[in-house]
């Protein structure tokens, strides 16, 4: 089930965002603690007004919410909107039995809310939030929250690719308990959210205001990541980097999969240890995955296969499983070309002028050695440069002589960061001119035009930006993925 955690001030608020994301969802949790004071005082009517099962929550600032009112007031409040029809409700693990218990005017003693929920066939979720780390002890907290019969919620917070193994690892280690709710809370929690059920978590929530760290939104979770859809039968497939949020590549691969009607799934995970990565990838039996910055060249000695590009470049950007085995491929080189290779093949680029010498640059000056364009390396570490230079038999020079190479190249490749995220709106070679001859390619996808582009435009060049390589190269991923050509039906909205 995929969860709509709503965070609306007023009930009709909420009820609105029910109603906009009611095709995707299951299932709605309303945040008491976002509501307004004369709201969460009718809030027991929420219920009625919505065709879904609802949770309700009053969550305490320090475990993510609004509330700051003293414990008994909060509970108070919990108590008045729990007599509405809600079919869950969310009560913290350290609350204490006693604080349970309420004065009820309708009765002559004291109610006891737990027992009051049950008597009434609502189940009671009961919820841990650590935003620091995944404790040691996840699994007794797990099973000492299930102690009673409600529902263990733990909303912890990995710090690292190990604690992502322990998140997954829930499922086998504690297969018994056939109802339980288990997030992974921020960039690393990400892929956990995603694959819920591989978790064994019974739902995973979503919101259209990220209510929590590393929420994604309910039309993202189920129809990007179909997520509420997945089986033991669906294949795994991923992009690891460090950072990874960025990545447009699910844009492309999972409308692929639906396209052919492929049970499968496109994951972003962020990675700090390749090493434990592969361990995930064997716990999981992923069959496939991207690599970005700064793996390029670490997943390589966990890699039996490896192609002659690969080899060549020193630099792998796609990993498939054969035989029982990890093979590694590189579709930069032959995504980068494919927009310019026929004018390669006519003679109208001869020469090249290529700023960056990092992983991404290796793909391309050896894409362009190849097929004999001859190629000046402009970098900041003139080591680096000459390093890659001296492999490709390439010249290089110092991006702070930039300036000497205006006007003299056919081609001008930009292969750094430059110009994107921190970066953007920043120039990566502002000294060179552009006569209006030259032929501009740009590998950065976000945003679409960067300075240097619409520099380059200005001159009159032509210009090529980094969606069409990450189109190319994505395609040939898909092909490598699935054995099949990437459908020409798909609009990629990148």
């Amino acid at each position: 089930m995929l969860c709509l955690t709503l965070t609306g001030s007023t009930l009709e608020e909420n009820r609105a965002l029910v109603e906009r994301n009611r095709q995707w969802i299951a299932l709605a949790e309303l945040r008491l603690d976002h509501l307004l004071p004369d709201e969460q005082k009718i809030a027991s009517s929420f219920p009625s007004t919505v065709d879904l099962p609802v949770m309700l929550t009053m969550r305490r600032k320090i475990d993510g919410g609004m509330c700051s009112l003293p414990e008994k007031q909060r509970l108070q409040l919990l108590y008045e909107a729990a007599k509405g029809d809600f079919t869950y409700v969310d009560i913290e693990d350290d609350v204490k039995k006693s604080d349970l218990k309420f004065k009820d005017p309708l009765f002559e003693q004291k109610v006891d809310l737990e027992n009051m929920l049950r008597t009434r066939g609502i189940r009671i979720v009961r919820s841990y939030h650590n935003f620091e780390c995944v404790p040691a002890d996840l699994f007794g907290r797990i099973y000492k929250l299930a102690a009673k019969g409600d529902i263990p919620k733990v909303a912890v917070t990995p710090g690292n690719m190990m604690d992502v193994i322990t998140l997954f690892r829930v499922q086998q280690e504690l297969s018994s308990l056939t109802e339980k709710i288990v997030i992974g809370m921020g960039p690393y929690g990400v892929c956990t959210r995603i694959l819920y059920k591989k978790c064994g978590s019974l739902l995973s929530f979503c919101s259209d205001s990220q209510a929590a760290p590393g929420h994604l939104s309910a039309q993202s979770m189920s129809e990007l990541y179909r997520s509420d859809k997945l089986d033991a039968r669906t294949h795994i497939y991923g992009i690891i980097g460090n950072p990874v949020s960025h990545t447009s590549s699910p844009l492309i691969h999972n409308p692929g999969f639906e396209a052919i009607r492929y049970n499968a799934v496109y994951v972003p995970f962020l990675v700090d240890s390749v090493r434990a990565f592969f361990r995930l990838a064997e716990m999981l039996q992923i069959h496939g995955f991207s690599v970005t910055v700064p793996h390029k060249r670490s997943v390589q000695p966990y890699l039996g296969r490896i192609t002659r590009e690969v080899k060549q470049i020193g630099s792998c950007n796609t990993v498939v499983r054969i035989q029982n085995m990890w093979k590694g491929i590189n579709t930069d080189y032959y995504g980068f070309l494919a927009p310019i290779d026929e004018l390669i093949a006519q003679g109208e680029i001869r020469t090249a002028l290529v700023i960056g010498a990092g992983g991404a640059s290796r793909a391309v000056v050896w894409a362009l050695h190849n097929h004999g364009v001859k190629v000046t390396i402009l970098n900041r570490s003139l080591e680096h440069a000459r390093t890659l230079a001296n492999e490709t038999m390439s010249a290089y020079d110092t991006l702070d002589n930039a300036h000497l190479y205006s006007e003299t190249v056919d081609l001008v490749v930009q292969t750094t960061n430059v110009g994107m995220g921190d970066l953007e709106g920043q120039d990566p070679c502002p000294s060179l001119q552009f006569s209006g001859k030259e032929i501009v390619y740009e590998l950065v996808y976000k945003p679409e035009e960067t300075v240097f582009l619409k520099r380059a435009k200005g001159a009159g060049c032509t210009v090529i930006g980094g969606k069409q390589m990450l189109m190319e190269q994505g395609k040939l991923q898909f092909e490598a993925f699935t054995g099949y050509h990437y459908p020409h039906w798909v609009t990629v909205a990148l």
